[in-house]
């Protein structure tokens, strides 16, 4: 149909919606991407008993990969170097577990003993509060009940439980190692000719165990350095348990984000009660300058962003995988976060805009020369 006077070509362009490379209207495009995403969030839910002890093998097997590649160097037939990288991995998640257990039994142990302390400490706060500030007495009553040791007991015993179910997905775990290490002899095979094939997603898996790797390595050291000045700020302190503390500090750093505090509370309740309220604002003003100086200034200096997303996106991909994984997805957040940026932005030059977005370095989102010349898959 020809157009009129008023119905210059130009103007019937701007009047179109756009469209994606594909020729369909760039907002069905963005839905059906939601809704795809969404339904992979549901289908990973729906089977995160499986997929979540699987992930957490692969990202074990993957730190402890150089190893293998380190003792075949040195003549050790490949397939034993593979069965002593998978008992490492084996032993390591051991240890983990058996500390985790060990650290919250002595915390189930040592709660109840200051229950007369926390009456003594509740009469004087709530005749502090009612007399000195006129605060309602059934208001703050209530909010210092919450403070009760029993209540974190209760939560202690839960988590216990928790990791003694653990021992379900241990078996789990274990049996993905040992399929794991049957397959590690060939893998440098399979990635040339992967990288023959699909260089993209070659390059894509590459930089998502190089991230991975970094990211379990740099949270360890650093990790086990906070535990150890935490150990002994507490022991010169007296703070009872000081060794326990330390351990369970160290084990909740794997936790992005909410770890350091969630490893702040037992000891900081255990010197309020045992030691007194300047005791416990110590260890407070101890553990989160500790926490400052080591992990947000020294680690970044040595490592850099050992994940390459921003602060921001840390914290939400914290609450998305552990409402998509459960307890296990806050472990498993920040890997799970690396391979989806591996696989779905940085493998496609169309979509490496989101890195400016998301990635601790903006540059992320440039398009390397050799996919602006053309697209090699």
């Amino acid at each position: 149909m020809p157009l009129g006077p008023s119905e210059p070509m130009g103007a019937q362009a701007a009047s179109s919606p756009p469209h994606s490379a594909f020729g369909t209207p760039r907002f069905n495009n963005v839905v059906i991407g939601l809704a795809g995403a969404l339904i992979c969030l549901i289908c990973l839910r729906e089977f995160s008993s499986i997929i979540a002890p699987w992930f957490l093998a692969i990202n074990l097997m993957i730190t402890a990969y150089p190893l293998h590649t380190w003792l075949v160097r040195r003549g050790t037939p490949s397939w034993l170097s593979a069965m002593v990288v998978s008992l490492t991995v084996f032993a390591v998640l051991v240890a983990m577990v058996s500390g985790l257990v060990w650290s919250v039994s002595e915390m189930i142990g040592i709660l109840p003993q200051y229950s007369d302390e926390f009456t003594v400490l509740y009469k004087q706060t709530s005749d502090w509060a009612v007399n000195e500030l006129n605060l309602d007495s059934t208001a703050f009553n209530r909010m210092l009940a919450s403070l009760d040791p029993t209540r974190f007991l209760g939560a202690a015993t839960s988590l216990l439980s928790g990791a003694s179910g653990m021992i379900g997905l241990i078996g789990v775990i274990v049996a993905a190692i040992v399929f794991m290490a049957m397959d590690t002899p060939g893998l440098d095979k399979r990635m040339r000719l992967l990288d023959q094939n699909r260089s993209r997603i070659s390059v894509a898996i590459g930089s998502f165990a190089r991230g991975v790797r970094r990211y379990w390595l740099v949270t360890t050291v650093f990790g086990l350095i906070v535990a150890v000045f935490d150990g002994i700020a507490l022991a010169i302190m007296g703070v009872p348990l000081a060794i326990v503390w330390a351990i369970f500090s160290f084990l909740t750093n794997y936790i992005p984000n909410i770890g350091f505090v969630i490893g702040l509370i037992p000891p900081a309740l255990v010197a309020l009660f045992a030691n007194g309220w300047q005791t416990a604002v110590l260890v407070i003003v101890m553990y989160s300058v500790l926490n400052f100086v080591i992990q947000s200034i020294i680690q970044p200096r040595f490592a850099g962003e050992s994940v390459g997303v921003t602060p921001t996106v840390s914290f939400v991909s914290l609450l998305l995988w552990a409402a998509v994984l459960g307890g296990m997805g806050t472990l498993l957040a920040l890997p799970m976060t690396l391979l989806v940026k591996s696989l779905v932005i940085d493998a496609d030059p169309r979509a490496r805009w989101v890195n400016a977005l998301i990635a601790s370095d903006p540059k992320d989102a440039e398009i390397p020369e050799e996919d602006q010349a053309g697209d090699d898959d």
